[in-house]
């Protein structure tokens, strides 16, 4: 395993990390929490040694799941994070206690008496940034003093300018974005920031919501000079970053950790700069365009699977014909077309797309197909 200095502190962290929300839905689902755990075990046998996890991940299940597995190895040597915000919290306006509640439980889930990393979660944009800063700031600093976590970190989904802005706080000392060969020209910027700031970088959906797999032939260049297949390369490129400490990776079978650990053997890293300068002519598509299938915009309330939906139109953006939407409708999904006409235009949807895309316009277009 490639291991990294995380920012501008002494801990050395792998390369790869175990992203905790893949686990096998029907292990989850029948209480096999401890077969899910076996691939973290292993994971950690094969040297990664950061483990990232939070409320509400696979059926609200993820957190038990890393506490079985902790309890099998040897918490000095390995690395915790988990999360919370006013989702978690289930409210705008929390007080200390409910803030401690909520981390007291996620304590106990991992069988822990202290998370390494505690993210400030999934800030969309600079306003909700700020209203978690003025609730909840404080509460962090508490919690740190107390040892009950021992690093302030946060989660965000908004560019590279607004991060920066968030990172040149100085009141983190890491982060966790997505980052990946669909949207690294958005992201550069504030990833350098952080790293500029003795930061440590943490990233998410290495290979696009798993986009990059299912189009293997449009990041093939990912792999040019390699032995590598598309999604190890896809890995690899964002693990190649000199500003990004850890690339986290989804694994539901222990052959994933193997794919993910070879993809970076013998790694040689270089300035997001350069990266960007080496790639930026090799691909063709709407990089930013395109769904990453995070699922926050779940909770449609005419029931409409929004991120179905938004997969379908990813079709039509890598084909560039429409009914290239119905056949994934028909034929991959099950759903008519009709049901998008359903909309009522609410805008939950919208308001919780981590990259703010026109999900109300997308779904129009793809009634006019019924």
């Amino acid at each position: 395993m490639y291991y990294k200095q995380y920012g501008d502190t002494d801990m050395k962290v792998s390369a790869v990390g175990f992203g905790s929300m893949r686990f096998d839905e029907d292990d989850i689902r029948a209480g096999r929490l401890d077969k899910c755990a076996d691939v973290q075990v292993y994971a950690y046998s094969k040297g990664i040694n950061y483990f990232d996890t939070a409320p509400h991940y696979c059926d609200d299940k993820s957190e038990e799941v890393t506490g079985i597995a902790l309890s099998q190895m040897d918490r000095n040597k390995v690395y915790v994070s988990s999360k919370t915000n006013f989702g978690t919290l289930e409210t705008n306006h929390p007080t200390k206690q409910q803030f401690m509640d909520r981390l007291s439980l996620s304590l106990d889930r991992l069988r822990t008496d202290h998370i390494d990393f505690y993210h400030m979660w999934c800030m969309l944009n600079l306003k909700e940034w700020e209203a978690h800063m003025e609730a909840l700031y404080s509460f962090f600093e508490d919690a740190k003093r107390q040892g009950m976590i021992k690093n302030i970190v946060f989660s965000s989904h908004m560019q590279g300018d607004d991060i920066s802005e968030v990172v040149n706080t100085g009141k983190f000392k890491g982060m966790l974005i997505g980052y990946n060969a669909l949207n690294y020209s958005f992201r550069q910027s504030g990833i350098e920031a952080a790293h500029k700031n003795g930061m440590g970088v943490v990233v998410m959906n290495p290979l696009g919501g798993g986009m990059i797999p299912r189009n293997p032939k449009l990041f093939e260049y990912l792999t040019e000079g390699t032995d590598l297949t598309v999604p190890e390369a896809a890995l690899r490129f964002v693990a190649s970053h000199k500003e990004i400490t850890i690339a986290l990776n989804g694994f539901t079978k222990k052959e994933h950790v193997d794919d993910a650990i070879k993809a970076v053997e013998n790694l040689e890293e270089m300035p997001a700069a350069d990266i960007v300068k080496k790639y930026q002519n090799k691909s063709s598509l709407a990089l930013n365009d395109l769904c990453t299938s995070c699922g926050y915009c779940k909770g449609c309330p005419k029931d409409i699977p929004i991120p179905k939906f938004m997969d379908t139109y990813n079709e039509f953006i890598l084909s560039g014909d429409k009914n290239s939407m119905t056949d994934r409708l028909n034929y991959h999904w099950h759903i008519s077309p009709e049901v998008a006409k359903t909309c009522i235009a609410c805008g939950h949807c919208e308001r919780e797309c981590t990259q703010h895309l026109p999900i109300i316009k997308r779904l129009e277009e793809i009634g006019k197909l019924a």
